[in-house]
């Protein structure tokens, strides 16, 4: 914390609203000495004044500690960088999960060709792979709030009951 660089911020901003040290001092209930120590960065007014300071001069406390303005598009910033961030997380996660759907066909491919080859129904494997695709896109319509994911969701778990039912019929 730099004491010279928050006076001088306190200063600029009783300046910038027209002010002596002595109307400030009044105004803060406080002696113009004690002003004037704030702003040759002698002394720090206490918390409490910090607050209201930062009312007064209309800026953030966080600003009267750092002893600047925060740009006024830095909450712009912030949210178009949060926005990138959820942006790249989003296709992050789109490529796990169709590696995820890759991965999963490729063992249902080998487990219904080792079930022809040893003469096995493979309807439980397929009844098992809709249900994990099926809890998967559900799991992510819930995350994401995507309408589409839900259904595709909603058509594997049919698709594995359906599965399930004829091959117990069967």
């Amino acid at each position: 914390m730099n004491q010279k660089k928050i006076g001088s911020f306190l200063k600029e901003l009783r300046n910038e609203k027209g002010i002596t040290q002595e109307q400030a001092a009044e105004k803060f209930g406080v002696t113009q000495r004690t002003v004037s120590r704030w702003e040759t960065g002698n002394n720090m007014p206490d918390i409490s004044m910090l607050v209201y300071l930062a009312e007064f001069y209309d800026v953030d406390v966080r600003e009267i500690i750092d002893g600047e303005r925060k740009s006024e598009t830095m909450n712009e910033e912030v949210k178009e960088t949060l926005g990138k961030v959820a942006d790249y997380a989003e296709a992050m996660n789109a490529r796990a999960m169709k590696k995820g759907v890759i991965t999963m066909c490729i063992v249902f491919i080998l487990l219904v060709m080792i079930s022809t080859y040893k003469d096995l129904s493979p309807a439980p494997l397929v009844s098992m792979i809709c249900a994990y695709n099926g809890a998967t896109f559900i799991g992510k319509a819930k995350a994401g709030k995507d309408k589409t994911d839900l259904l595709t969701g909603i058509i594997f778990c049919v698709a594995m009951v359906i599965n399930t039912v004829a091959f117990i019929l069967k």
